[in-house]
């Protein structure tokens, strides 16, 4: 059976690795809105120059065409990492909630250890004294 120790260092470590994986999906979501926003700006500024906005017309520039669709698969990425970033918050929360309860368990062993010891302390004392 593990130590006490051995079992708060676990879930820590645990918890600290849920919560690097919730900050890296909350960046690479933030990554991926600032890349879709660049590419609206590309795309209109393509659009401006063409003097064509109809991406159904035939002379509709292929550059904007390729940054529209990189958008679109953009966006789907980003649905599926705010997916797995739900995933992942709960995933952290549940390790949180590990971590404390086995730290709590630890501080009641911990105090019930300390009471045991004073208890015993106490009645040595009397006899200690006689």
């Amino acid at each position: 059976m593990m130590s006490f120790e051995t079992t708060v260092r676990l879930k820590r470590f645990e918890a600290d690795e849920k919560a690097r994986k919730v900050e890296d999906l909350e960046y690479m979501i933030h990554d991926f809105e600032q890349m879709v926003s660049d590419l609206s700006h590309q795309i209109m500024a393509e659009e401006e120059r063409s003097g064509i906005k109809d991406p159904s017309h035939f002379s509709y520039s292929t550059f904007a065409k390729s940054a529209a669709q990189r958008k679109d698969n953009l966006l789907a990425s980003i649905e599926e990492l705010r997916e797995k970033l739900e995933a992942a918050q709960a995933e952290h929360q549940e390790a949180k909630e590990s971590l404390e309860k086995a730290t709590a368990a630890g501080e009641g062993r911990e105090n019930n250890r300390a009471s045991r010891f004073a208890t015993a302390e106490s009645e040595v004392s009397p006899t200690a004294s006689r």
